[in-house]
């Protein structure tokens, strides 16, 4: 049966009976396997108990497709029902897959977990039109799954988090579920469980959990339509002392400076700046939003139009007149500063 995303996440919590296996396929291969050991131990407490888990490779699958049905059949020397995994199949086991689920004997539960197979492949729909079995689609989080997760590592490790904390993860965190795991794991152990009065801040968040190459270029954007000299120089050094290379920094220059002239073009038609703001940014406890907020009293839409000039001019530079990139592109960024400082 093809499930949508609200019934997977609850045969992921309790799964229907009636389904005697399950595929869990995607792109989002942390997820995948996140979700088959979450529904494998619905039924056994110990997923590394050779006697209640058995599990198949799937090229031996493919020549004895019948081993899927024997496993499924076997009765469990300790009692209660089995649990059979064939991890990272793909075709190779749909003969054995469809064999089983048109003759389903035992109670053994199938859990075929297929990372890479697509949502067209003969096997995602052998499995969607069964009614004894379900086929559980995982792709990368979305901000509303990440949010979800966020709070629920945090939850579960009596933790409260600041709104803009929240936000910032989200926005870091990427799109593989066991990795967002593991770093919102990492901060919990940062800051410590504790009681419910602990909360993750901001300043924690950004210690533990971030892509600090991400981080230094809107650093960097951020100081230069700023006009903050200091955090610009202290920044653009420590960019290209790790290698950086300009054509980046100057491209996410030009994205905030982008963001600012939407913002300040939508003012200049009567629109109030919180709202503005909120059009251009992801999330209103997002940090970016106070920063941007901060500096619209530097700009005009005619100044941030002449910056974006000055940006892309550079990025031509860099790439066609041979001088040094990093020399060119500090140059540029040092323009614009100044001219936030006017």
């Amino acid at each position: 049966m093809k499930l949508n995303k609200n019934h997977i996440t609850a045969q992921v919590k309790k799964l229907n009976p009636q389904y005697r296996a399950v595929l869990i396929y995607g792109r989002d291969e942390g997820l995948v396997r996140e979700r088959a050991d979450k529904i494998a131990g619905q039924v056994v407490a110990d997923l590394r108990d050779a006697f209640q888990v058995a599990n198949i490779e799937p090229d031996k699958l493919k020549k004895e497709p019948f081993l899927l049905a024997d496993e499924a059949a076997a009765i469990s020397m300790m009692g209660g029902q089995r649990v059979i995994r064939v991890d990272g199949a793909g075709e190779n086991v749909t003969e054995a897959a469809k064999s089983f689920l048109d003759n389903p004997i035992g109670d053994g539960l199938v859990i075929i977990t297929a990372g890479g197979i697509r949502a067209t492949s003969p096997l995602v729909k052998l499995f969607e039109k069964a009614k004894n079995a379900a086929a559980l689609a995982c792709y990368e989080d979305n901000q509303g799954d990440l949010q979800n997760l966020i709070h629920e590592v945090m939850g579960l490790n009596n933790l409260k988090i600041a709104p803009d904390a929240a936000a910032y993860l989200q926005s870091n965190l990427g799109g593989d579920r066991l990795v967002s795991r593991g770093e919102l794991e990492k901060l919990v152990l940062y800051k410590g469980s504790g009681d419910d009065s602990q909360t993750v801040s901001l300043n924690d968040a950004r210690a533990c959990v971030g892509d600090s190459g991400t981080l230094t270029l809107d650093m960097i954007a951020s100081a230069t339509t700023g006009g903050d000299l200091k955090t610009l120089d202290d920044t653009l050094f420590k960019a290209f002392n790790r290698g950086e290379n300009s054509i980046p920094i100057l491209r996410n220059l030009a994205r905030r400076l982008q963001k600012l002239h939407l913002v300040r073009g939508s003012m200049d038609k009567g629109v109030s700046a919180e709202k503005a703001v909120l059009a251009v940014v992801y999330s209103p406890y997002s940090p970016e939003k106070k920063s941007i907020m901060g500096q619209l009293g530097k700009w005009s839409t005619a100044k941030l139009a002449n910056a974006l000039e000055i940006v892309m001019e550079a990025e031509a530079d860099c790439k066609v007149t041979g001088l040094p990139a990093q020399a060119i592109c500090a140059r540029a960024c040092l323009r614009i500063a100044n001219a936030a400082r006017v």
